[in-house]
């Protein structure tokens, strides 16, 4: 029954739409010239104002021989008044042919109701765009999750709070270049398809260039093309854009992700650390007008709080481990792996001791933590591209960021030996010279000044300041598994 009521509804569309060629209507119209967007002309109304307006019919309210109707786009919306004694019998006749989710443009002048509703009092109107399907239902929305992800322009238009997540993305790039341009750093491009995929340990997807008969990556990180700036001489640099990593995905990972980084000449990771500090707190007031950021469930009520204000926590990472497990570095790699074992910590995966370490902090230490907490000097097999700590050769001079349960920033005092840097990567690479970036190390022996680096992953800071649970929230169009085969 609901397939057969769908194919008439369908129908119906059809027939409309033929029935507006046959009064000499283009059913999806021309260009229209507009003095103000239906969220603008509502938030800054002005009674007795000539205006002309357009957007998608998202209600509509049949009064016999006058109609009320809203028209809607990502700004909000206004609702217009179309009466037979202002616009004539061909505009009513036309308006006839209308349908929820159709384009229209009207011009008139504003008014507010008897019920103090602000609207236009139509003198004209025009189909701009014929729409073909009925929309979801404005009082139920999108709820499956399946549509919500496929068809984001459904969920766009029927859920406000999804539209208010994205708005709330927009202004965070928004503000963070703004925070960043006020500071004397400059916004760059470095190319997002490598010879060598560097600048991080993850798996990259890899192409094949014809003409140049050679293979290329999709770039894991910008960090190697970035320095090699810092070498030319730019001492205040920072990129916004997509990396991409063939590696799985879940409600914290998308293969296709967004990225800060920047990196700082003559400045280290503590600089670092506090101008991230200054620019989170930034952009939260700024966004969401407040440092105490709430996360809700589906029915509104609290999970949890997430308190920004500064200072924030710092604690080394040997200390936060040891917080768990005070003799961990006294035991021996089997014993941390009995540990793991008896304490329902699957562990079989990390290859090497220090990832054994690692899984029990992120499991243990980042998981749980949900207010702001730079760890830092962590052990250098964790971050091959920072600088080795002065009083410790096993640890770096490095920073990670920790909020919401997951890390959202990584900051380092760079790495600028070439010769030490070559023996890190070599060893990385497990003696694969071939994966190794000669061109990044001969840039490297030319010289780079020291420097403190950055990189926020926009995702996880959208989720974290809009209280989104999955990284699909917040990604306009995230990947998703092929839909089954129909049979």
């Amino acid at each position: 029954m609901e397939e057969t009521s769908q194919s008439e509804l369908l129908a119906i569309r059809r027939r409309k739409l033929d029935a507006l060629r046959e009064l000499g209507i283009d059913p999806f119209g021309a260009s229209f010239e507009t003095t103000d967007s239906p969220g603008a002309l509502r938030s800054g109304f002005a009674e007795g104002k000539k205006v002309r307006a357009a957007g998608r019919v998202t209600a509509h309210r049949n009064m016999g021989k006058s109609h009320f109707f809203d028209i809607s786009d990502h700004t909000g919306r206004i609702q217009v008044y179309l009466n037979s004694k202002e616009v004539g019998p061909d505009a009513m006749r036309v308006f006839d042919l209308v349908d929820i989710g159709d384009f229209v443009g009207v011009e008139g002048e504003t008014f507010t109701t008897k019920t103090g509703e602000p609207s236009i009092k139509a003198s004209s109107l025009a189909v701009l765009s014929k729409s073909l399907r009925p929309l979801p239902d404005k009082w139920h929305g999108v709820t499956d999750t399946e549509i919500k992800y496929r068809q984001r322009y459904l969920d766009l238009v029927a859920n406000p709070e999804s539209l208010e997540m994205f708005h709330k993305r927009i202004a965070v790039v928004r503000e963070i270049r703004r925070f960043l341009e006020n500071r004397g750093f400059i916004e760059v491009e470095t190319p997002m398809m490598q010879a060598v995929p560097g600048g991080a340990a993850a798996q990259p997807f890899k192409t094949h260039h014809n003409a140049l008969g050679v293979d290329l990556f999709l770039r894991i990180a910008p960090e190697l093309y970035l320095k090699r700036l810092l070498v030319g001489g730019f001492t205040k640099i920072f990129e916004l854009n997509r990396n991409f990593r063939n590696e799985g995905i879940s409600r914290r990972h998308n293969p296709e992700f967004t990225m800060l980084e920047a990196y700082w000449a003559y400045a280290d990771f503590e600089k670092m650390a506090a101008l991230v500090e200054e620019m989170v707190c930034h952009v939260a007031q700024a966004v969401c007008g407040t440092l105490q950021i709430e996360h809700k469930d589906a029915e509104g009520n609290t999970l949890r709080t997430i308190n920004l204000a500064r200072p924030w926590r710092r604690a080394r990472y040997e200390d936060l481990i040891r917080g768990i497990v005070p003799d961990w570095f006294e035991r021996t790699p089997e014993q941390r792996r009995a540990w793991c074992a008896e304490n329902r910590i699957d562990a079989g995966h990390c290859t090497e001791d220090f990832e054994v370490t690692q899984h029990v902090f992120e499991k243990l230490v980042e998981e749980k933590t949900m207010d702001p907490l730079f760890v830092t000097h962590c052990p250098k097999e964790l971050v091959p591209l920072a600088k080795q700590n002065a009083a410790d050769p096993r640890l770096v001079d490095v920073y990670e960021l920790v909020i919401n349960g997951q890390e959202i920033s990584p900051g380092y005092s760079e790495l600028n030996d070439p010769v030490v840097q070559r023996a890190r990567l070599e060893h990385q690479s497990g003696g694969e010279t071939h994966k190794l970036d000669e061109d990044f190390l001969t840039a490297l022996e030319h010289g780079m000044p020291p420097a403190g680096g950055i990189g926020i992953g926009i995702d996880r800071l959208v989720m974290m300041l809009a209280g989104a649970e999955s990284i699909r929230d917040v990604v306009l169009f995230p990947h998703l598994r092929p839909r089954p085969a129909a049979h």
